[in-house]
């Protein structure tokens, strides 16, 4: 099926920032087709049902949802050929929002686990995606890859002794946003030679499940920003209306500037 709308990829958005960004940017504009995807498809197309009865009638770009676990080789090619027969093999925009936050301590038994499971998701399966989905991207006149990372992935930041998040240990967490970060800075040199603008993107400090229902309940009480406030901004730079900040090198913060790696 051709198009002449924008077509935007959203991993891990059944909830928190992912479905935020959907709802946003299918309010912004008609332009866009928002794939919504979802690790789970009764998961998918609940969200996409939510969005439908919460905000029918403001919504203006088609909303579709597509299955993909992006751990899984298997499902990522299913997507790439879903794509391919439904969108003529073209993407406009991959937004890598699909992320796990282990609160296991280093000292834990479970924690090789943890690391293993929260990098396969975080660092290798956003590497599989791009690598997948970058014919795709190249067929576009305005490709973006944007990967959701986090201001505690910053080495600068997890050195300075001034950083208002320095007593957050999480290491784990940490070290597979810092990997992400570093996969950015990669495919922002290897891809600027046909276009594609990349960046990474520090949401902030976010009511989201994360890290399962008791964690979200725990970042209410520690008085984190709605997912909202996230999901607005990426639209901005979906857009390009951040582009100013996309050219500079840095993580591109929720705030405004960006954020030192």
């Amino acid at each position: 099926m051709a198009t002449d709308k924008t077509i935007v990829l959203v991993t891990g958005a059944n909830s928190g920032i992912g479905l935020e960004t959907v709802i946003h940017l299918s309010k912004s504009s008609p332009n866009y087709h928002i794939i919504l995807c979802s690790r789970s498809q009764e998961k998918g197309e609940k969200a996409l049902s939510s969005i439908q009865s919460a905000h029918g009638s403001s919504l203006q770009s088609p909303i579709s949802v597509l299955q993909l676990d992006v751990t899984s080789a298997e499902s990522i090619a299913a997507a790439k050929s879903h794509l391919d027969s439904t969108f003529s093999g073209h993407l406009d925009v991959l937004v890598q929002n699909a992320g796990v936050m282990p609160y296991q301590p280093l000292r834990d038994n479970s924690a090789l686990t943890s690391f293993r499971e929260t990098f396969e998701t975080n660092v290798f399966g956003a590497a599989m995606l791009t690598d997948a989905l970058a014919p795709l991207l190249q067929k576009s006149a305005e490709a973006r890859i944007i990967y959701v990372s986090s201001g505690l992935g910053s080495i600068t930041l997890r050195l300075d002794p001034g950083d208002e998040w320095r007593a957050i240990q999480g290491t784990i967490y940490r070290s597979s946003k810092a990997a992400l970060d570093m996969l950015a800075a990669c495919h922002r040199v290897e891809f600027a030679g046909w276009g594609c603008k990349v960046c990474a993107f520090n949401p902030g400090f976010c009511v989201t499940n994360l890290s399962g229902e008791e964690g979200r309940k725990r970042r209410v009480e520690m008085g984190a920003r709605p997912a909202s406030d996230a999901g607005r901004v990426l639209v901005d730079v979906i857009s390009g209306k951040r582009d100013a900040d996309v050219a500079k090198n840095g993580m591109v913060d929720v705030d405004g500037g960006v954020l030192p790696w």
